[in-house]
């Protein structure tokens, strides 16, 4: 899913801060900037890490919503347009962008919140140009892999949110029902005449002693539509959720 912002020779301009995006293969789209506006944030979040970062997007949404918080991430893809754009907007000091893949990522500590847009892709044909097969792809990144990951990086107390097209979001709650327990779902329908796009998916270690004792009652589900189906027109869901984002909101 896509969406037009309002479009600076090349970047996306937001209301505090603007993305750049010349050289980064995927670029500025709403799954985007619906998980770094939907995930839930807590004062306790001290440490955040976006894997697949990209432009730095979400990294730098979560830098806006978090003040209390340092913000690293990590993509194997070229992170210049993230190092710029996390030094250009006014939390530069305390977002941080590494050059690695996560299978082989080693920080000293771990995280309080983990956010992945990841590549989708499982089955279909990949595209010919390389850098938007790594991005939207699981030949480099692997719904295991990730997974894999999470679960070493995350907190105990930590949250695991992500977002994925509908058919893909089953297949990785499936896979992930061994590790993390799903705590909020959101569907994402494009207007409400439509089927959902996308799943809004957050997850906690299925350890921790916070919700250990919890059951399938305490998984929030609800759903998001983005437009009521006019040019332009969106719902005021969709408008509270980005307002603090979108120039036009």
């Amino acid at each position: 899913m896509s969406e037009s912002v309002e479009h600076l020779e090349g970047a996306f301009r937001f209301k505090r801060f603007t993305i750049r995006q010349q050289r980064t293969a995927m670029k500025v789209g709403t799954d985007g900037v619906l998980l770094g506006a939907w995930v839930g944030v807590r004062p306790t979040d001290r440490q955040i890490l976006d894997i697949g970062t990209g432009t730095g997007l979400i990294a730098v949404m979560l830098a806006q919503r978090c003040p209390q918080a340092e913000i690293t991430g990590v993509d194997i893809d070229d992170l210049s347009d993230a190092r710029e754009n996390g030094d250009a907007s006014p939390w530069g000091d305390r977002l941080y962008f590494v050059g690695q893949a996560i299978q082989e990522f080693r920080p000293a500590e771990r995280y309080d919140l983990i956010v992945s847009n990841p590549p989708f892709y499982v089955d279909s044909l990949t595209c010919p140009d390389p850098g938007r097969t790594t991005a939207r792809h699981t030949v480099s990144l692997s719904y295991e892999e990730l997974l894999d990951a999470v679960v070493r990086l995350l907190s105990p107390g930590g949250r695991f949110a992500v977002v994925l097209p509908t058919p893909e979001a089953e297949r990785f709650r499936r896979l992930a029902v061994q590790h993390l327990r799903l705590r909020r779902l959101t569907w994402v329908r494009t207007t409400s005449r439509r089927a959902p796009r996308r799943v809004l998916m957050e997850f906690s270690p299925a350890g921790d002693p916070a919700v250990a004792c919890g059951t399938d009652t305490d998984l929030r589900i609800d759903e998001l539509t983005i437009g009521t189906g006019a040019h332009e027109d969106y719902t005021p869901e969709y408008r509270a959720l980005t307002r603090d984002f979108y120039l036009k909101f």
